[in-house]
């Protein structure tokens, strides 16, 4: 198959039109016209994925996080970002990322994390747009199939995603049980507002600062963090059934192995 009709395919899942505007989706790095029989799989380009796809002979780098995201003046060995990029061109291994279009397109990383939550009645938490008929943007919510305390539904995300730990704010500040939730995959920072405009109980997401998180408690939301990390890497498995499916046996997959960045001492 040829990347660039392997790229279709890519789109049409996730449309590069649902990315956010300041993020930078798309073939990063290689030739769109050459053939790809093995895709490695990977959340991040890092230095070990880089090695790892090279050792294994891929044709094509697919991540979820791009490794470009400002431009850039120079393309040497002399940092990280240069020396990953020219050992992906030297062996001819073409780099697309899918990232905030997959986030925000019906069917992908949000709606995904909600149905490995099992929630209900799912809608867009922020809405970006519409993809025909269907809405599309950033996050979910939806209901749980019972009520739970803040500390049942942390241990449900914990097990269902299979983390290490997770952090609770606010957990204190709600005596009730609750059953509405919002889940937003990635960094959720910016989501606390729309969550709580959404009458929100409870946010799951990542990468929540201190200030982020004391102030959602204060608004009487609760607060997961589950991780950067924690939440995203189900893009491995889920593009994975993707390409077999529409690929079949036309393409050898492999998956970064999933190694949490973050260590609790």
């Amino acid at each position: 198959m040829r990347c660039d009709e392997l790229i279709s395919k890519l789109e049409r899942l996730a449309p590069a039109s649902c990315a956010c505007d300041w993020d930078n989706v798309g073939l990063l790095a290689g030739r769109s016209n050459k053939d790809v029989n093995k895709v490695f799989l990977a959340v991040d380009a890092t230095d070990e994925v880089v090695e790892e796809a090279v050792r294994w002979g891929a044709d094509m780098l697919l991540t979820h996080h791009p490794l470009i995201f400002k431009p850039l003046k120079k393309i040497n060995d002399q940092d990280f970002i240069g020396r990953r990029l020219l050992k992906l061109i030297v062996n001819d291994i073409s780099y697309y990322a899918m990232h905030t279009n997959f986030d925000a397109a019906p069917g992908c990383m949000a709606d995904a994390a909600a149905e490995k939550l099992g929630l209900t009645d799912v809608k867009v938490l922020e809405p970006s747009g519409m993809l025909g008929e269907v809405s599309y943007g950033i996050g979910k919510t939806g209901y749980l199939n019972k009520k739970m305390t803040i500390r049942e539904v942390a241990m449900l995300v914990k097990e269902r995603f299979s983390l290490p730990f997770l952090t609770i704010y606010g957990e204190d500040t709600l005596l009730e049980t609750v059953d509405f939730v919002g889940i937003s995959p990635g960094a959720g920072g910016s989501m606390i507002s729309p969550a709580l405009n959404a009458g929100v109980k409870v946010l799951i997401t990542g990468d929540i600062g201190h200030h982020s998180g004391i102030d959602a408690a204060a608004n009487h939301m609760a607060v997961i963090d589950a991780g950067h990390y924690g939440l995203e890497y189900l893009f491995l498995d889920f593009m994975e059934d993707y390409l077999k499916k529409e690929a079949g046996t036309a393409l050898a997959i492999k998956k970064a192995e999933v190694v949490f960045p973050e260590t609790l001492v």
